[in-house]
């Protein structure tokens, strides 16, 4: 029997250290499975762009200007975020459907797949992840969920924005975890408890990730 060919690579971006370091613990541990021979850890890039839309857009358009297949890699955005939901907790996930922002909005890739695989280590949570230019607390919080999102961060929108355009044929999606939601805000005594929630869900969740790489129905495949 033939064996499958070598995917094309996983850029997986985030904006923050705590958030790379979390990552690349996560794709040194033991147990994350590689049975097509390049579809694991070593096959996936980690990109830290820096925090905010600015700083992801310039990130993964260099990131990408070094592919070898034009279109070939597939990105997923991770990192923390703002749940917009009652109910969410630190450490809940959000498998965006798509991401949304003042230029418009990126349909994800794969989303149902995500959200099953994600549900071995969490609550999930589907649907539009919207982009914003600052932390979002009390009003602006109510407003975006008003509005149709449920959770937000400030890179997502940008980095997939960045990632489809000019071709319809790469894989993107974005993963975030709840770090703070309504009744866990970042300023009150709970952060802490929620950071180290959150941090532990994003370092174990790169068996999902790995696991919707492998599963992508790409053309070159």
């Amino acid at each position: 029997m033939e064996s499958p060919a070598a995917p094309h690579p996983l850029l997986l971006t985030c904006a923050l250290g705590i958030e790379h370091l979390a990552l690349r613990r996560g794709l040194g541990g033991p147990g994350i499975p590689d049975p097509n021979g390049g579809t694991g850890p070593d096959n996936v890039r980690l990109l830290c762009s820096g925090m905010g839309a600015q700083a992801a857009r310039r990130a993964t358009t260099r990131a990408l200007a070094q592919e070898t297949v034009p279109g070939g890699t597939a990105v997923l955005a991770t990192g923390f975020c703002a749940g917009l939901v009652p109910g969410m907790r630190p450490g809940d996930l959000v498998v965006a459907a798509q991401t949304r922002d003042a230029r418009g909005h990126t349909p994800c890739t794969g989303t149902e797949l995500l959200a099953v695989a994600l549900a071995r280590y969490g609550t999930v949570h589907v649907g539009t992840l919207a982009g914003t230019d600052q932390v979002v607390r009390g009003q602006a919080r109510t407003a975006l969920h008003d509005a149709g999102a449920i959770a937000a961060d400030m890179e997502s929108a940008a980095t997939l924005d960045v990632a489809a355009a000019g071709t319809a044929r790469r894989p993107v999606a974005a993963v975030r975890v709840v770090v703070d939601a309504p009744g866990h805000e970042l300023i009150r005594i709970g952060t802490l408890r929620g950071g180290i929630s959150a941090f532990r869900v994003l370092r174990g969740v790169l068996p999902a990730f790995l696991e919707w790489h492998r599963s992508l129905l790409l053309p070159w495949r």
